[in-house]
This record gives C-alpha cells, structure tokens and sequence, in this order.
C-alpha cells in the first residue's frame, strides 16, 4: 500500500515537470512566431507578452511556410500538455481510492 503512495508523487511529480518544460517551450516558440509575424516589441526593445492562443489559432501570424511550421509545432507541444493532463485525470481516477493517499 505505502508504495503505491510513493509512486503517485513520481508520477506526478514527473508529469508536472514535463508539462512545465512543455509549456515553456510553447512560450518560446509563441515568441519566435510572433517576432516572424512582426508582432511590435515594447519600448525597451523586449517583445510583451506571448499571446498562445491566438498564435495557436493563426490569428495575426505570418503564413509562411517556416512560420507555420513553428505554429504547429507550438500546437503539438499544447496538445502534449492537454494529453498529460487527460493521462492524469484517468491515473488519478482509475487507482483505488485507498491507493493511493497510504
């Protein structure tokens, strides 16, 4: 019982670093888009803030062929992270209540 209690938090503790790597590569590549796009940078030179969803709608992007494949490849790290957090829901929800907590 007292392992399976330790295998939750490596398991979640592996899933919340992967999401987190995931999300920030997203960010890095939202900004690379958006400096293709010739998105405006703020008055210090640095770019604002990344705008993922509407990057990831291909709303205001460049269209082409480089930047598009950026775009998807930014989609397919936010489908990684929805993908873990659906992974997750069905660990979390498939153990047996007792197993887990112990």
């Amino acid at each position: 019982m007292a392992q399976m209690g330790i295998w939750f938090y490596v398991i979640a503790g592996v899933w919340g670093l992967a999401a987190i790597v995931n999300f920030i590569t997203a960010t890095r590549i939202c900004y690379a888009i958006e400096a293709r796009s010739g998105r405006p940078l703020l008055k210090n030179g640095l770019p604002g803030f990344a705008n993922i969803i509407p990057v990831a709608f291909n709303y205001g992007v460049a269209q082409d062929e480089d930047t598009q494949a950026l775009r998807r490849e930014m989609n397919k790290r936010l489908l990684i992270i929805v993908g873990g957090f659906v992974a997750f829901y069905f660990f979390i929800t498939l153990t047996e209540p007792g197993e887990i907590g112990a």
